[in-house]
This record gives C-alpha cells, structure tokens and sequence, in this order.
C-alpha cells in the first residue's frame, strides 16, 4: 500500500513542480515542499516496512521532517 503512494506522490511531484518550472509561478512552492516532505516520509516507511533499518530510512524521515518544517514556515511567513 505505502509503495503505491509512494508511486502516486512522485507523479504529483514531478507535475507539479514541472508546472512551476513552465509557468515560472513561484506562488505554489510551499505546497511542492510539503508534497516532497510527504514522500521523503513514506520512502523512509517503507525502507523501515522492509526490514531495512539503516542509515537510509532513518535519514529519509530526517529530512522529510526537516522538509515540512521549512514548508511550514513558507506558509506562515509568507
């Protein structure tokens, strides 16, 4: 379940932040970030899923915490 989200995210991510890229509307970022936070989250479930408690899932979940938290402050400061 958790790698079919993972699928349907990436897609969202990869649209959506095209469509920034093109249109060069910058207004939309904090919303790729928290997209982009969501997947760096469920990447490091689905290592931990695996059994593979290494370095690299533990690492994803870092990130995508620190992702959400400047995503957050994009929203409130902006």
């Amino acid at each position: 379940m958790l790698q079919k989200s993972k699928v349907i995210i990436a897609i969202f991510v990869i649209c959506l932040s095209s469509y920034l890229l093109i249109t060069k509307n910058f207004e939309l970022v904090p919303y790729l970030m928290l997209t982009l936070a969501i997947f760096m989250l469920v990447t490091g479930l689905v290592e931990h899923q695996r059994n593979r408690k290494g370095f690299w899932g533990y690492l994803s979940i870092l990130v995508s915490l620190f992702i959400l938290f400047v995503s957050l402050q994009g929203f409130f400061l902006n």
